[in-house]
């Protein structure tokens, strides 16, 4: 039997990357996914990859931002599937936005309300769908999440809060059947991180995933599947007795305190040649 047989799961920020990734994977397990975006090109794309496959998938066009646009796709939720066992909150956003002095208000507003509110709207209003028969819910922080970055600290406040909602929630539903943890990602190949830091052809993209090659123990960035396998994992009965985590799939980044002979040794770099 497939893991997810007769489970009908919510993936959000399913047009791409991760999303994409967990959803076609989600599929494949026998869940009836139902994939919410504000892109809803790239979306159908999405459920028609998985209905080639013989999958069950749905596209909804949702802003996980909008409490009208979450509240109004519940309500669909409900009306056309009753009950929800699983949501992973996998919709997010990311931009660096200078020192904290400098920081522009509308971009910290805009990430808060992205990555942190969305999982509290989607949660708030889909949990009331999960109460009779219980369910998982995944949200997907990073390991920004547990350590700062460079000018990026609307970003880091945002996904650190989601590591401590995600707590939060696990207390207050344990007793009702709903597992509530976290994933939260290193560095993974996707249209963000291209956006954000260049693509593979391009020379400032090249430049940053050498870099990571290099900072990055398992000497490389990640793939998408590789998230949406842990995320498999939280979804699925292999985790039955696992609530309140947040797991780090990072390649070892956060496994070390500093850089040390990585600064000078020469054949740190060409291991991962």
């Amino acid at each position: 039997m497939k893991r997810l047989e007769n489970k009908v799961a919510i993936i959000t920020g399913a047009a791409t990357g991760i999303g994409k990734a967990a959803a076609e994977r989600f599929a494949e397990e026998g869940a009836a996914v139902l994939c919410a975006d504000i892109k809803l090109e790239e979306l159908n794309e999405t459920v028609n990859s998985i209905a080639e496959k013989n999958g069950r998938a749905k596209a909804y066009e949702v802003d996980v931002s909008n409490e009208n646009s979450v509240k109004n796709f519940a309500d669909k939720v409900k009306e056309e599937y009753g009950t929800v066992s699983i949501l992973f909150n996998n919709a997010g956003t990311d931009q660096e936005g200078g020192k904290l002095h400098e920081y522009p208000v509308e971009l910290f507003d805009r990430l808060i309300s992205v990555d942190l509110r969305g999982t509290f709207l989607m949660s708030k209003y889909i949990i009331p769908l999960m109460l009779e028969n219980g369910g998982s819910i995944i949200n997907n922080a990073s390991m920004s999440g547990s350590a700062a970055d460079l000018d990026r600290s609307g970003y880091n406040a945002a996904k650190g809060a989601i590591i401590n909602l995600t707590k939060a929630m696990a207390i207050d539903y344990g007793r009702s059947g709903i597992r509530v943890n976290s994933v939260s990602p290193g560095t993974i190949e996707t249209p963000l991180v291209s956006h954000l830091a260049g693509s593979k052809e391009e020379e400032q993209g090249e430049k940053f995933r050498e870099a990571q090659k290099w900072v990055t123990p398992m000497g490389r960035i990640g793939n998408p599947s590789e998230i949406a396998s842990v995320a498999l994992f939280l979804a699925s009965a292999d985790s039955s007795f696992v609530t309140g985590e947040d797991i780090r799939a990072d390649g070892g980044v956060m496994a070390y305190t500093w850089p040390g002979k990585m600064l000078f040794e020469e054949g740190w770099k060409e291991e991962t040649e």
